[in-house]
């Protein structure tokens, strides 16, 4: 993984004595709130409902077991004991004083980590496939054009104000683990003439008006990725609408003016500014791609015989290929029936970061699922790594399935929330526990969001919630049929909303219906719902109007 040098550290020590004084200065009353707040959001400073909250960047979502530990300690001693892992593969804490946040953020800044534009109206954490140089499937390791991304972005003088936040995915395979349809850009990684570059993809995104994203071009070499996102955010910067923040987002600027449009300004600005390049990217990618080399994987027997149940179903589930076949990647779930999705404590994340030392090569990833990979682990090893999370509450074996919920924090701790999404998400899993049939049920995604912004990422979810207020009470409405792979689609409403406590039935009865109508075991919830149409699942969402319509 990437490693700072002299000049990334001296960066990151001037910055946060800036804001240190910036806090100090807040603290005396030198500074009211409404001044305070574009200097805290740029160093990833909110103020939530109870507290102040602090979000710190996960680059493309690697990280080291000493940078896990440090994430452990501030936990431990500047919030409640826990940490939330975000779908931007961030983690917030929520509980921290402001007069602690400076010393917070210079115990990051030992261990090469920050909390630089996890906020604010600039390019925000690069994020790339969780699996990413350890896929089987996989082209390219995305994560050094993703540092290279990020290097770019960070503090970029023309990219500080821009209309609004701006989101950037990466994958290096065909098989979109990054949700990359669902960002301002997108980038996928492709072959062309025996060389390898990206699709690049522009004006995703989910929130208030959903979209999927549309290629701007099937093609950029390696060498001309840089100069060409420049270029896009460029046109975005001087495009897109300042007079309205709902209309601001890249999606609403291509579909105001047009792919065409969109792509003949993208190339032109990119014919100006490639020559400016003069080749010093590529030498900083060179450099950046000599420090994430593959691990020295040390040899591995096969998995022997498995004969507790227990664990071959977490092998199955929370397992898959790896590049090496003697290896394995591992998902950890977050996700305990009756958990908060993404919650970790401080003694758990330590484990993780023991384990990674021991088993994993000191790596471990964090998905925008929420949940924390160990992506090189050899497979004669799994026995013991299953034994030890299991011990550490963190052995469920569920990755994929109905209770992997992803939810965002929602009323429970969000000034934008409009409703609750943690309790709905733990009501839900433990029914689903209760039930039994998880296994039987197979691939299931149900996202939650508390309010229009959609940070559950529900309009991809097979099956999404999406709490609002009506009047005064919660109401959640359901989508189907979302998907946030390289088949990408936005859920389709359902019908009405459902109170608090009737969401949960609802759920249910959905996941019946379609177990009934099913082709067979093999088929999943979303190709049942493409191959039926929405019509059963209305159907069992609200049999009052079959009883009306028949009577």
């Amino acid at each position: 993984m990437y490693q700072y040098n002299d000049f990334d550290r001296d960066f990151l020590a001037e910055r946060n004595a800036q804001f240190r004084a910036q806090v100090a200065r807040r603290l005396d009353g030198s500074l009211t709130e409404d001044e305070f707040k574009p200097l805290r959001l740029m160093n990833g400073v909110y103020l939530q409902l109870h507290a102040y909250m602090l979000r710190v960047a996960i680059p493309y979502g690697t990280i080291s077991a000493d940078q896990m530990r440090v994430l452990a300690d501030l936990a431990e001693q500047f919030d409640k004991g826990y940490g939330h892992f975000t779908t931007r593969q961030n983690i917030q804490y929520n509980w921290p004083k402001l007069s602690d946040i400076p010393d917070m953020l210079d115990r990051l800044g030992e261990v090469g980590m920050h909390a630089i534009q996890t906020s604010g109206n600039t390019i925000r954490n690069v994020t790339a496939d969780h699996f990413a140089g350890a896929a089987a499937d996989e082209i390219i390791d995305p994560r050094p054009v993703a540092e290279l991304l990020r290097q770019w972005s960070t503090d970029h003088p023309e990219f500080q104000f821009l209309p609004r936040k701006f989101k950037i995915a990466v994958t290096g395979s065909p098989n979109d683990r990054a949700v990359t349809r669902a960002h301002d850009i997108g980038l996928v990684a492709a072959e062309k003439d025996g060389k390898v570059g990206f699709e690049v993809i522009i004006g995703g995104g989910l929130g208030r008006t959903p979209m999927v994203g549309k290629t701007v071009r099937e093609f950029v070499a390696v060498e001309d990725l840089l100069p060409y996102c420049e270029a896009i955010v460029s046109v975005y910067n001087r495009l897109g609408r300042r007079d309205n923040k709902y209309k601001a987002r890249i999606k609403i600027t291509v579909h105001e003016n047009g792919l065409d449009e969109m792509r003949e300004q993208i190339e032109a600005r990119f014919a100006e500014i490639k020559p400016l390049f003069s080749g010093i990217d590529q030498a900083m990618l060179a450099g950046i791609e000599a420090q994430f080399a593959s691990p020295a994987f040390r040899p591995s027997s096969d998995l022997p015989p498995v004969l507790d149940p227990a664990l071959k179903a977490w092998v199955d589930t929370n397992t898959v290929a790896h590049r090496r076949d003697d290896h394995a990647i591992v998902t950890i779930s977050l996700k305990a029936h009756g958990a908060t999705p993404g919650d970790a404590t401080a003694e758990q994340m330590r484990l993780m970061a023991d384990l990674a030392e021991r088993f994993a090569y000191d790596e471990l990833r964090i998905s925008h699922e929420q949940n924390v990979i160990l992506p090189h682990v050899r497979r004669a090893d799994l026995p013991a790594i299953y034994a030890m999370l299991r011990h550490a509450g963190l052995g469920t074996a569920n990755v994929g399935l109905a209770s992997d919920i992803i939810a965002c924090p929602g009323m429970d701790y969000c000034a934008l929330a409009t409703a609750r999404s943690i309790p709905v998400a733990q009501a839900i899993a433990n029914r689903i526990d209760e039930m039994g049939i998880e296994h039987d049920i197979g691939a299931l995604k149900i996202k939650i969001s508390g309010c229009i912004n959609a940070c559950g990422h529900h309009h991809v979810g097979h099956i999404g919630i999406l709490g609002l207020d009506r009047a005064g009470v919660e109401n959640y409405q359901i989508t189907l049929g979302g998907d946030g792979t390289e088949t990408m689609s936005v859920g389709e409403r359902a019908g009405p909303g459902f109170a608090y406590d009737t969401i949960v039935p609802a759920i249910e009865r959905l996941i019946l219906a379609y177990l009934d109508q099913r082709a067979d075991a093999s088929e999943t919830f979303l190709a049942a719902y493409r191959r039926l149409g929405a019509a059963p699942f209305k159907a069992a969402l609200y049999p009052e109007r079959e009883t009306q319509d028949a009577a």
